[in-house]
């Protein structure tokens, strides 16, 4: 059964940030310093959808989507990142999970979509080893509540970019710029992935994944300098997160230097490369990389990507990059790649509703269309996809940009928390209907 779905995170659309014994995470700290996010803008209401679940359960109905990519917050659930359940924290989950099976809907929740409690940051964070131990007994403690009724879960959602922007350059939260030296951030999670997949299987888990951010990776010329370059990127950005889990090595990082992996122990790798039921991947876009203008730093330069529509993010939309990515993968990894599931895809567009409320997002619709075919075309040329889930179900907060990037296929008001489908809503709907 190939799985179409709709995709959010918690920070993202919850709310409710302090209520029922929810405790800060690293984003409520950091969207409340100053400059940290565009206006200040804070998840602390976000789409309210703590309160508004049954409302978004049944716009998913409507839609038609057979599963819902969610995430569960470790600060609602476990508020000290460790010790303490908070049973509130839980009965939210299970009243979602619960409607969404009423609604014949398939929960999918991720584990950790990067709001590490606060009080975890304070031991450390991911820098702390212990954190990937902390990470499994939270886990343990969600599965063993949902496990029953729960087909599939994902571990973590894309560490490269909770490593790279939230501690490498300090753009996300917690807002650390360590650069090199946060890779011990990246093995920490792969082997809390590890762990918690070992945890999730002792409490009778269904099928387990990882999603990491995919991107292929393009040279920006045929110069040696630039094809080293643009190897030397892959490497960071996909083959670090990808190869420990499928093949339980790490790459060659040689071309950062000689850099000590003092942090990786005996038996991390055989852990973090448990057996997975899918490798979850998210595109938005190619990379062009160049040999680097300055020695020195980091061994590639982002060139960009030229002469494609772009996002209101200014993302280059390039549609066939997904299939690209998808055969690459299979051509890297074989047999030892599982099926893979295409676990958000989407768009910012600037959605402002028409004299009469409607939402005509037809660049959107495009986006999706194109994105999908490309799916279409990797599994006719052999790449076993089993799902898609658009990016996302609601507009909602976009991290360090605030309420001003608008992904969702649903518009929310902000200021009214009210709901309109968009025009690609009733696409995806009759799309879906159509299959």
């Amino acid at each position: 059964m190939f799985l179409w779905g709709t995709a959010t995170a918690a920070y993202q659309i919850e709310g409710a940030a302090g209520e029922d014994g929810r405790a800060p995470s690293i984003w409520d700290t950091f969207s409340h310093e100053p400059g940290r996010t565009r206006d200040g803008h804070t998840g602390d209401v976000a789409c309210d959808h703590y309160h508004r679940w049954p409302e978004d359960v049944a716009l998913m109905s409507e839609l038609g989507v057979d599963a819902y990519r969610f995430s569960i917050s470790w600060p609602r659930v476990q508020p000290a990142g460790t010790g303490a359940v908070n049973p509130k924290g839980l009965d939210f989950y299970e009243r979602l999970v619960d409607g969404l099976l009423a609604a014949g809907i398939a929960p999918v929740p991720t584990l950790f979509h990067w709001d590490l409690p606060q009080a975890a940051q304070e031991r450390g964070g991911w820098l702390n080893r212990d954190t990937a131990h902390h990470f499994a007994e939270y886990a343990a403690l969600v599965a063993e509540r949902l496990a029953d009724r729960v087909p599939m879960w994902i571990t973590l959602n894309e560490p490269f970019v909770h490593m790279a922007f939230g501690h490498a350059m300090g753009i996300h939260a917690p807002g650390q710029a360590l650069m090199l030296d946060a890779l011990p951030v990246a093995h920490h999670q792969l082997l809390g992935h590890g762990l918690a997949v070992a945890a999730l299987r002792a409490a009778g888990a269904g099928q387990v994944l990882i999603t990491n951010n995919c991107t292929p990776v393009r040279p920006a010329s045929d110069s040696d300098e630039d094809v080293a370059a643009a190897e030397a990127y892959d490497i960071l950005h996909n083959r670090l997160f990808n190869d420990p889990v499928l093949l339980a090595t790490y790459p060659d990082l040689s071309p950062y230097g000689d850099l000590t992996l003092d942090f990786v122990r005996d038996g991390d790798l055989a852990t973090i490369a448990a057996p997975l039921d899918g490798l979850g991947v998210n595109y938005y876009n190619p990379t062009r990389i160049a040999a680097p203008t300055e020695a020195g730093g980091l061994p590639f330069t982002d060139a960009g990507i030229t002469g494609h529509p772009t996002t209101a993010f200014g993302w280059p939309v390039v549609p066939d990059g997904l299939r690209e990515l998808l055969t690459g993968l299979r051509d890297r990894y074989g047999q030892a790649l599982p099926p893979v599931y295409v676990t958000e895809n989407g768009c910012s567009q600037t959605d402002v509703p028409g004299p009469d409320g409607t939402i005509d997002d037809q660049a959107r619709i495009a986006f999706l269309d194109e994105h999908i075919q490309a799916v279409m075309r990797a599994q006719r040329e052999g790449v076993d996809v089993r799902g898609y889930f658009v990016w996302s179900l609601l507009d909602n907060f976009e991290w360090a940009e605030g309420y001003h990037q608008r992904f969702g296929l649903v518009h929310v008001d902000f200021e009214t928390l009210r709901r309109t489908p968009k025009a690609s809503y009733a696409w995806l709907k009759s799309f879906l209907a159509a299959r």
